[in-house]
């Protein structure tokens, strides 16, 4: 199975939403990292048959998605961002009715929804009304319904966004699960989400295809741009102007700063191993040429 974008390129009121974005994508886990506004959910969208490229195509195993999308809507999962689920049904009544929809039977459904529920460990839930779950517990039925068919692609967009820690690391948990026979594609502006569980990464910022390539590709790419040095608090700011800063932390003796850039920031500060917030970071503010992105 291959899902394969050519030069697709997204236009809102003559703003770009995605600017020429090439990409081969096959098994396994993509993580599409950007900040927010970066453009993530519009090429989500196009992926997903929502939306219609302005230019560009985009391909399911060879076959054109906007001339024939039916071939990757039988075997395609979605969850949006903005998920919405009936507050007063149960999980359960929640998934087979979607299940229905879909043109499952009703044995079917059942047999499936039961496995889900399990899968997604919300077999205990019984009657309670989803409107009444925390928001891990939502995004849990929302992966389930976006597995419904048993989809060869799985995209999830933001799916961790107001999860609280634990929660996080058991949704990563659960897609990592679920990529050894699928593509799956988790669209985040937060690293650490992609980086537990993607073994291929496309960074994504104003529309455009920065950089991509596995986490080890991604980590050489910065390596001798990362310094770390203790410095007085009112030096900070002044640091912000000739590096990027990826984090500060507050000491007995001053604020610990690790920053981005080509030079040492400061006189004493020692280069660091990069680490992969470090890598996004550099990729971000680096623009680099539409062959060194695509494979």
């Amino acid at each position: 199975m291959q899902l394969e974008l050519n030069n697709v390129t997204k236009t809102y009121r003559g703003r770009q939403a995605v600017t020429d974005v090439s990409m081969r994508i096959g098994p396994g886990v993509l993580g599409l990292l950007g900040p927010n506004g970066a453009g993530k959910s519009s090429l989500m969208r196009i992926l997903s048959t929502i939306t219609r490229p302005t230019s560009g195509t985009v391909t399911w195993n060879g076959t054109d998605i906007v001339a024939r999308p039916e071939p990757l809507r039988r075997v395609l999962g979605y969850l949006p961002q903005d998920f919405g689920v009936y507050p007063n049904l149960s999980a359960g009544e929640f998934l087979r009715y979607l299940a229905a929809v879909k043109g499952l039977s009703t044995r079917s459904a059942k047999e499936r929804v039961d496995e889900l529920l399990e899968l997604v460990n919300l077999t205990d839930t019984g009657s309670r009304p989803v409107g009444k779950f925390s928001g891990g517990m939502r995004q849990r039925v929302g992966i389930a319904q976006a597995l419904l068919n048993d989809p060869e692609l799985l995209v999830v967009d933001e799916p961790t966004v107001g999860l609280d820690p634990e929660e996080r690391m058991r949704f990563r948990n659960l897609l990592g699960d679920l990529a050894s026979d699928r593509i799956v594609i988790l669209s985040t502006h937060i690293v650490s989400d992609i980086e537990a569980i993607a073994d291929d990464i496309a960074i994504l910022t104003a529309g455009e295809l920065r950089r991509r390539g596995t986490p080890e590709e991604l980590l050489r790419s910065a390596d001798g741009l990362v310094w770390e040095a203790i410095v007085p608090v009112d030096a900070v700011a002044d640091i912000r102007q000739r590096a990027t800063i990826t984090r500060t932390v507050r000491t007995s003796r001053g604020v610990r700063v690790r920053a981005v850039a080509h030079t040492p920031p400061v006189p004493g500060a020692r280069p660091v191993e990069p680490d992969l917030e470090d890598a996004y970071v550099n990729a971000v503010h680096t623009p680099i040429t539409p062959a060194g992105v695509t494979r």
